[in-house]
């Protein structure tokens, strides 16, 4: 089956090429429900070689993506796991777009192991492929830090961000499957998960990036505290700035 909320950032965020190449980083759902032929057929059509999943282990199965691996693409476990007692007390108190842009960066501050792992897999050479379980959140931020590191305007980022709407109804369809439990219950009578991140606000991916900004300086200076070296941002660059940019 092909994979749900797939698209290159560059093909609608810069149709002009005028900050990144066309092919380099892409991002999805996870697999629904896991990937086969097509789903491998679909990678290899874009040129892509490494996926990075950033998932949590009780969100991912060695199933998920066999299939590609057993084709030769590698499979980079980059766990951001948003069950830890921090990161649900601010899940608690979320109301506003502002809010789950806050509760980004969190998301990001509590794991810079698995930053790292995702820039420095999105640094290989050929296309590389980001996802978590809806490709939305981690998927975003994720995302953001890398477009962000090569120049496109804010307002470009959270369009992209934005277009996961339009998939929204088809990734919960797939998420109810095996992950009931983040889709609101209403028969149960209680919020499972408050509504900013049932949707995808254009503020939310505003205020994250304004926070990576007043917080740690940029997105440069942040991927640095979190492990990310001078080398692999430089060779993500070279890999995915467009060759405008770069000049």
């Amino acid at each position: 089956m092909s994979l749900v909320n797939f698209r290159d950032p560059a093909a609608l965020t810069d149709p002009d090429g005028l900050w990144m190449r066309s092919g380099a980083l892409f991002r999805s759902a996870q697999p629904f429900p896991a990937a086969d032929r097509a789903t491998v057929d679909q990678l290899h059509a874009h040129g892509i070689r490494t996926v990075v999943d950033l998932r949590g282990d009780t969100e991912s199965d060695p199933a998920d993506w066999a299939a590609a691996e057993a084709a030769g693409i590698a499979v980079v476990a980059a766990r951001i796991d948003p069950a830890s007692d921090t990161l649900t007390a601010a899940m608690r108190t979320m109301t506003t777009a502002a809010d789950l842009g806050a509760f980004y960066l969190l998301m990001a501050e509590s794991a810079p192991e698995a930053v790292t792992a995702a820039v420095e897999a999105a640094a290989r050479p050929g296309g590389t492929l980001l996802h978590c379980a809806a490709g939305k959140d981690r998927t975003g931020l994720t995302t953001a830090l890398l477009l962000d590191l090569l120049g496109v305007p804010a307002e470009a980022i959270a369009a992209d961000y934005v277009r996961t709407t339009a998939a929204l109804p088809e990734i919960f369809a797939g998420l109810a499957d095996r992950h009931r439990e983040a889709l609101n219950d209403a028969s149960a009578g209680e919020l499972a998960v408050p509504p900013p991140l049932l949707e995808a606000p254009g503020g939310a991916m505003a205020a994250f990036l304004t926070l990576v900004g007043s917080r740690h300086g940029g997105t440069a200076a942040f991927l640095a505290s979190c492990g990310v070296g001078a080398a692999t941002l430089d060779a993500f660059r070279a890999k995915a700035a467009a060759e405008v940019a770069a000049c």
